[in-house]
């Protein structure tokens, strides 16, 4: 059994509060076979000086201006070595000190191409507050036109479907990884597992929720990217977001009700 060379990428801009819980995240992991490839833009508040200092056992450090999140992440796609990649944002941690272990043992199937798991929404300033939990399920070929995606925070792919599928479009200023992963699981996703744990601890306050401009603007990038990979239109894109509203305690029982199963939401 070959377990694979994982490599985890980090962007960061300006980030001085959490950046460190994010590095430490990864350097405690139990699994030995991870390359961190942390990415900077130029941050000025002080993140860039804990990064340098970091004690990485294998790293790629990157810290230059960038055209934004996506052109971040082409960056580290295009550095990164390992047999499998996988992403984890500065306000992000993983849910424990095995998460790496247990992808790993995934991939040591050869046929495996991704594996996911579940991740809940905490509060910025206590992880052990949870205000959203993004369940996942078991992968079949109908969920992408029910408005379902992976955790895309917990989300491994290996390096070779990922140069197959290409690169984050950077046109889609909040849903470039939303037209990543159709077209991952619409074309070269042929084997795929999900772990039913939470793998990732997601600091709420990120791009796509900021304010109710980007949240608007989400949702039209996400129609834009459902028309062209062709999974559906308006009535996908509605169930995509009813799905959200489902993960919150209150709604869940009566939103599940609507939108069938439970399964991944985002």
């Amino acid at each position: 059994m070959r377990l694979p060379k994982i490599s985890i990428i980090t962007i960061v801009f300006n980030n001085v509060d959490v950046i460190l819980d994010a590095l430490n995240s990864v350097k405690d992991q139990t699994y030995s076979g991870i390359e961190h490839i942390v990415i900077d833009g130029g941050s000025t508040d002080g993140t860039a000086e804990i990064v340098g200092a970091f004690p990485f056992d294998e790293s790629i450090l990157i810290n230059e201006p960038d055209e934004g999140i996506y052109d971040a992440l082409n960056k580290g796609l295009k550095l990164a070595t390992g047999d499998v990649i996988g992403v984890l944002h500065s306000d992000d941690v993983f849910a424990d000190e095995h998460v790496i272990s247990d992808v790993a043992k995934e991939f040591s199937c050869s046929e495996v191409d991704a594996v996911y798991g579940d991740l809940v929404y905490v509060m910025r300033d206590n992880v052990d507050i949870v205000a959203r939990k993004w369940r996942s399920c078991v992968y079949n070929d109908g969920l992408l036109r029910k408005g379902w995606m992976p955790p895309h925070p917990t989300l491994f792919l290996r390096n070779d479907v990922i140069k197959k599928c290409g690169k984050f479009d950077p046109k889609y200023r909040i849903s470039a990884d939303y037209d990543f992963i159709l077209r991952c699981f619409s074309s070269e996703i042929k084997n795929s597992r999900y772990i039913p744990n939470i793998l990732v601890k997601m600091r709420i306050g990120g791009v796509s929720n900021r304010s109710l401009s980007t949240i608007l603007l989400k949702m039209r990038e996400d129609y834009l990217v459902l028309r062209k990979n062709r999974v559906g239109g308006i009535f996908v894109l509605l169930r995509k977001n009813l799905r959200k509203l489902s993960q919150l305690s209150l709604c869940g029982p009566l939103l599940r009700l609507l939108i069938g199963p439970k399964g991944n939401r985002d």
